[in-house]
């Protein structure tokens, strides 16, 4: 794998990216009632990816750069529970919340498959820094 100069070049960040700004999308019509409950919760969920990926990034050691992955695939779960919350709600359809499960889908294997790569990069360096 090439030098990676930023985390806006990582296929996780870029996807988790491309999620955060459809779900900006998703959540403008909501209900003015939901502005500081759920559509606050999924603004935040959203944008706590691509933070935890890029501060993870920024933080030079494999450990803690997993640690900060692991956080970004629980905030992908979360908005998963938020967008069935939307769904139940009746401010997004059936279709919506499948097109944007699979995206959430995806961000979740994308950043499973870099914590490997990180976790294989700790055990072969022998030390915690990249």
């Amino acid at each position: 794998m090439a030098l990676i100069k930023s985390f806006e070049e990582l296929d996780c960040w870029k996807v988790s990216r491309e999620l955060r700004l459809d779900l900006s999308n998703l959540i403008k019509p909501f209900p003015k009632e939901e502005k500081f409950e759920l559509v606050s919760q999924i603004r935040r969920a959203s944008r706590s990816v691509t933070n935890n990926i890029a501060e993870g990034f920024g933080r030079y050691h494999y450990k803690e750069f997993i640690r900060f992955c692991r956080m970004s695939r629980g905030s992908l779960t979360e908005l998963a529970d938020h967008l069935i919350i939307a769904h139940d709600e009746d401010y997004i359809t059936t279709d919506q919340l499948s097109c944007h499960r699979d995206k959430i889908a995806k961000a979740v294997v994308l950043i499973n498959g870099f914590i490997k790569y990180l976790e294989k990069r700790n055990k072969d360096t022998g030390s915690s820094k990249k």
